[in-house]
């Protein structure tokens, strides 16, 4: 088969998205399953919802129009503020977004009213991560704004920690959004369907059954579901599977060379210097062919025995501790978030989809 590939196990997103679905069911929240990792795979997308996910998130308008086309008629959620340049697309393919700026919604507004459609609006809080998100003194606000304009619905607000600044989401900043959201509803006479706290670094906060959970009742879940984590310290949450994504690539070298260098070192082609290494004696080299192009080297685990030295643009560099691979036979590789994301969205990086009756090919280490 076509290397390097990324093999998907169908059955392991299922069972992760049924196992969380029905964790955070019992505490009264609803599943948002994000796809954005993997460039709106409807595959994935379908995983999800078969799990249980009431809905699917993604951050990028053209990964929300190919699931459209793909036939997924779930309720999609752009998840990043839409473009201004996008609006009309976002109004279009998206049933509800994700905002921070009225001048956008007013913009989605417009476009919805020229559609004869309306769209669906979640209006996010800055609580504390510094990424997106209205100051929660504005809120009120601009809530008062949204709920007078023609096209749009005020479906519900939102927050987002942990992504840029590692805010771990906890009691206090939960229960802020908790009472923001019931003072915008006593203000304003509305109801909000949805109170979104955030991802999947919540759920060591919503899994510990001291906690609370007041009005929070919608996470927006992709790495726990896909890679069976939670991103806060890369644990392994009970129940879930980690193996739904493996990452094979094929030997293309495989000789014995010292490891030490010969000669003046300077930067290499990614600006890096060399650290000075330890002695050690010779051993197996061996290059497969991928590269920074497709992945992020740092978030590959190698197979046992073999440890990963480093990446120019198409070559990946491993030594071995056990007998040299033949060139042309497939190593397997796991991935975190990061890597995952980078192989998705790389045109060289085939893909192939396994469920539970199906196995990899017999000839990987």
């Amino acid at each position: 088969m076509s290397t390097p590939r990324l093999e998907i196990r169908l059955d392991r997103i299922r069972h992760n998205a049924r196992n969380l679905v029905g964790r955070l069911g019992s505490r009264g929240i609803a599943v948002c399953g994000v796809t954005k990792a993997t460039l709106g795979s409807h595959e994935v997308a379908a995983a999800m919802l078969a799990g249980g996910s009431t809905s699917i998130g993604e951050s990028r308008i053209e990964n929300v129009e190919a699931l459209r086309r793909a036939g997924v008629g779930a309720e999609i959620t752009l998840v990043r503020s839409p473009m201004p340049s996008q609006v009309e697309r976002v109004v279009s393919a998206a049933d509800l977004s994700l905002n921070s700026e009225i001048d956008v919604i007013l913009q989605l507004s417009a476009s919805a009213c020229q559609q004869e459609r309306t769209h669906g609006v979640v209006l996010m809080v800055e609580l504390g991560d510094l990424r997106e998100g209205i100051m929660p003194g504005d809120l009120l606000e601009v809530a008062r704004e949204v709920v007078g304009l023609p096209g749009i619905v005020l479906r519900g607000i939102g927050t987002n920690l942990a992504c840029h600044s590692g805010v771990v989401p906890d009691a206090a900043n939960m229960a802020e959004l908790s009472a923001l959201a019931t003072s915008i509803e006593a203000a304003l006479d509305v109801e909000l369907e949805i109170v979104s706290g955030g991802n999947s670094a919540n759920l060591d906060w919503v899994l510990d059954a001291g906690s609370g959970v007041g009005r929070i009742n919608h996470l927006r879940l992709g790495e726990s579901i896909l890679l069976g984590r939670e991103p806060l310290r890369r644990s392994v949450p009970e129940g879930l599977e980690t193996d739904a994504f493996a990452l094979v690539g094929e030997v293309i070298e495989s000789k014995h060379k010292p490891f030490e260098t010969r000669g003046s070192l300077a930067q290499a082609a990614f600006g890096q210097t060399l650290e000075p290494q330890a002695p050690r004696d010779a051993g197996t080299r061996v290059i497969v062919a991928v590269g920074r192009q497709d992945i992020d080297p740092d978030g590959l685990t190698p197979p046992t025995g073999y440890e990963i030295l480093g990446a120019s643009s198409d070559h990946l560099l491993l030594t071995s501790d056990s007998d040299s691979p033949a060139v042309g036979s497939q190593l397997r590789f796991g991935l975190t978030y990061s890597a995952l994301l980078r192989a998705m969205t790389s045109p060289f990086v085939a893909r192939r989809y396994l469920d539970a009756d199906q196995t990899s090919s017999a000839d990987e280490v």
